[in-house]
This record gives C-alpha cells, sequence and structure tokens, in this order.
C-alpha cells in the first residue's frame, strides 16, 4: 500500500479533465444499449417493461459506480478491479479478476461492433446499396463473417494508437454525435406513441424485468471503462467519482425516455431488429430522418468501442506491467506513450469474435463477466475497509457497508438470470485464464509495478 508512486520526473502527462472524463462515461454507456438491444431486448424480454429493466440495471450501476469511486480515488491505478483485488486479496483473485475485465472488454468491444453493422446497412440501403448479405452476418446467422464490425474495429484500434491526447478530440466528437441523434428520434418520434402500445406492459411476467435487466445491464459498462482511466484523469479524486455519476444520470435519462418512446410508437413484438431506431423512423414515414438517425449511429457506436478497446487495453498494460501476462505487452510507444501491442490484441481478439458470433449471445457473456467483478468490486470495499482502515480515502460510500453489500446482492439477482450457455462459455474463458495463471503468471508474477518500464523487455 504504501508503494505506489508519487508524481515524479518522466511521468505520464495527465491530459483528462471532468469533461473529456464524462464524454468518455457517455460514450462508453451510450452505444449499443440504447441503439440496439433496446429493440431486441423489449421483444424477446421484457416487453414495455423495458422501462424497468433499465431501472434495475441503472439502480445496480449507481451502487457500483459508488463503490468503484471509493476505490479509484483511493487506489488511482489504471488496473481498475485487477489492482484493487492485488491490494486487498491477493495474487490469485487479482489475475481472475483481470482476466475476466479483459474478457469482458473484448466480448463488449464485438458486441457493440456485431450491433453496428445493422445501422451501416439500414444506412446504404436508403441510398440504394445492398452489400452482400454474406459479409454482413455471422456464419450462425447464414453468413461468412460480419466485415464492417470487423473494419471498423481496426479503423479504432489505429486512432486509439496515437495516444489519449489526440484520440480524445476524436472521441468527443462522436459522442456528441450520437446525443445529438438520439434527440432527435425522440422529439420526431414521439408524436407517434399511441399508449394502446404499452398494453400488455409486462408480457413476460415480472421474471422478464429481471432477465431483461441482466441482458441490458452490458449497456452500463462504461463507467468501468472511467476507472481504468485513473492515470490519465486531472484532479483524479474529484474528476472520477463525479464524472462516473453524472454519465449515469445522462444516460439512465436517455435510456428510459428512448424505451418508452420506441415500444409506444410500434408493438415491442416487431423491434426484434438491430437498427431499432431507424426501423421506428421508416415505419412512420420519417424516412430522411431514419437516414440521419442511422448515419449518427454509425459514428456515434464507435465511441463506444473507442472507449471498450481503450479500457481492455489499460488493463492488460497492468497486468503485463506486474508479469501476470508478457511483459512486452505493457511496452508504451514512446511519442504517444500509448501500450499500442495491448491496443492491437484486444483489437484483434474483439474483431474475431465481432465478426463470427451472435450479437445477444456476446453481451450475456459481456453481462456475466461484469457482474462478477462488479460483485468483487463492492466486497473489495468492505475488505479494505476492515484491512487498511488508515487509508486516505477522498470520497467514501456513505451508510458504511449498507450500499456495498445491496450492490453485491443485486449483482446476483442479475447473475442467476442468465443463460447456461452464457455461463458455459465464460467458465471455458476462466479455465483458459486458469491455464495461463499456472503455467506463466505464477513463475513470473512477484510485485505489482505500479508506472516503472523498466525492465520490460523491448522485443
Amino acid at each position: 500500500m504504501e508503494s505506489q508512486p508519487q508524481k515524479g520526473h518522466g511521468e505520464k502527462e495527465k491530459t483528462l479533465g471532468l469533461l473529456d472524463l464524462s464524454v468518455l462515461g457517455i460514450g462508453a454507456i451510450i452505444g449499443t444499449g440504447i441503439l440496439v438491444l433496446t429493440g431486441i431486448v423489449a421483444a424477446e424480454d421484457s416487453g414495455p417493461a423495458i422501462v424497468f429493466s433499465f431501472l434495475i440495471a441503472a439502480l445496480a450501476s449507481g451502487l457500483i459506480g459508488l463503490c468503484y469511486s471509493e476505490l479509484t480515488t483511493s487506489l488511482p491505478n489504471s488496473g481498475s478491479a485487477f489492482y484493487y483485488a492485488w491490494v486487498s486479496i491477493g495474487k490469485f483473485v487479482a489475475f481472475l479478476a483481470g482476466w475476466t475485465l479483459i474478457g469482458v472488454y473484448v466480448t463488449t468491444t464485438a458486441t457493440v461492433a456485431n450491433g453496428w453493422t445493422g445501422y451501416v446497412q439500414s444506412f446504404l440501403e436508403v441510398l440504394g446499396v445492398n452489400l452482400p448479405h454474406q459479409f454482413l452476418v455471422n456464419p450462425a446467422a447464414g453468413g461468412i463473417i460480419n466485415l464492417p464490425a470487423v473494419l471498423m474495429i481496426f479503423l479504432m484500434t489505429i486512432i486509439l494508437t496515437r495516444g489519449t491526447s489526440e484520440s480524445k478530440v476524436v472521441n468527443n466528437f462522436l459522442v456528441g454525435v450520437k446525443i445529438f441523434i438520439i434527440l432527435l428520434f425522440i422529439v420526431v418520434s414521439v408524436r407517434h406513441v399511441n399508449p394502446a402500445n404499452w398494453h400488455p406492459f409486462f408480457p413476460y411476467g415480472y421474471g422478464g424485468i429481471f432477465t431483461g435487466a441482466s441482458a441490458v445491464f452490458f449497456s452500463f459498462l462504461g463507467f468501468d471503462a472511467l476507472a481504468t482511466s485513473a492515470e490519465d484523469a486531472k484532479n483524479v479524486e474529484k474528476n472520477i467519482p463525479r464524472a462516473i455519476i453524472l454519465c449515469l444520470v445522462i444516460s439512465t435519462a436517455l435510456y428510459i425516455l428512448v424505451s418508452l418512446v420506441m415500444t409506444g410508437v410500434v408493438s415491442y413484438k416487431e423491434l426484434n431488429v438491430s437498427e431499432a431506431m431507424s426501423f421506428v423512423l421508416i415505419i412512420k414515414g420519417h424516412k430522411y430522418v431514419a437516414e440521419i438517425v442511422s448515419l449518427g449511429a454509425v459514428l456515434g457506436i464507435m465511441a463506444v468501442v473507442f472507449a471498450f478497446i481503450y479500457a481492455g487495453s489499460n488493463i492488460m498494460k497492468s497486468m503485463s506491467r506486474s508479469a501476470f501476462l508478457p511483459q512486452g505487452l505493457a511496452k508504451t510507444n514512446a511519442k504517444t506513450q500509448s501500450p499500442n501491442r495491448a491496443i492491437w490484441l484486444i483489437g484483434i481478439l474483439s474483431a474475431i469474435l465481432a465478426g463470427e458470433f451472435d450479437l445477444h449471445y456476446l453481451a450475456l457473456i459481456a453481462n456475466i463477466g461484469s457482474l462478477v467483478v462488479f460483485a468483487l468490486i463492492s466486497l473489495i470495499v468492505i475488505i479494505l475497509r476492515y484491512r487498511y482502515p488508515e487509508l486516505k480515502r477522498p470520497f467514501k460510500v456513505p451508510f458504511g457497508n449498507v450500499i456495498p453489500i445491496c450492490s453485491i446482492l443485486i449483482c446476483i439477482v442479475l447473475l442467476v438470470s442468465i443463460s447456461a450457455t452464457a455461463w458455459l462459455t465464460y467458465l471455458v474463458w476462466v479455465a483458459v485464464g486458469l491455464i495461463v495463471y499456472f503455467g506463466y503468471s505464477l513463475r513470473h508474477a512477484d510485485k505489482f509495478n505500479f508506472s516503472d518500464e523498466s525492465g520490460i523487455p523491448k522485443n
């Protein structure tokens, strides 16, 4: 605990202020969840009651966000749950947390890119351009590869290798576009709301609400991306808690408005499409507005991919820096200070999954990993308070251990609602991680390396 580094000569420049952090969080949260999953989950899991699914997921995210705020301000490091678990519990749990987070960011990136293709297709079809079907869907859907998703991931990967100070400008622009098209959809569509479409409001029963909450929880993962940005953040003690709370409030409000309008304009039974917003607008005759929304979604969803590749590479960098993974992955570019090897590895793995697997299935896998990590984060808050009561905590979760315990319980309830198939896939990922841990990490990882690159091999 006492070995945390102090600011010194040659330390990486901190470039992210409150606005940048808030935009990064909103960019990660507002994306596939609102543009893609809203329609699919309403059709398959919750019906119009998806509003309550979002509220439950938002409540869980808010409680977890408070726990993250305490840990991030007390122990600022890009390792997120990996680092917190190391300090509070030990090396083995730290590895499992970091390995799970890498899986979460890879599958989330793939899910987002997968849904992005639907808007690309919708945008081009209005212009009279029809791409070959076999290059738009994965093999399970009768195609060869989701090629647009793969290409977009590689584009965002290239942008990220230029460093956060330059790439954040691109990200801020893309987030602005995304918020604009969401507001445009609400303003244009709200006049077509027919309350009759909200009946029955609970077509899948109350169990459908929790099943839907488990599916859409994936939509709120952006605040963890903020936790991984601690080493790039200015005034981390104040800015990260504020950014987490701000992006959760704004995102939840937009999710609820969009889901109410969408299910009010069109019956939930018709919304099982990946480009739900433009679909609803086209049905009501707003062809040109649908084209604007599709173009905005094409640009805006890129910001989500940006945020999650960035977060995933930071986790990989932190694990590699401490020799849990080959240390060459932690090497940063001399000019941009970005961990380009880690960025490219995360990008390549994400592209493979995006090109070959189903969107809804990928989202469920991402949810399992994230809920497991978030339950661990909440537990770590309690453990650290017991083990290190003297630790300086610029932000402390109120009401003692009540909020962390509630956070753990909500995560468990949502985990129980996820399918056995998704659980099996997650356990396979954990099994691969155990092979890596006992085959490599156990022999190499000894001491946590906070930021020093000395001793990291150059090739």
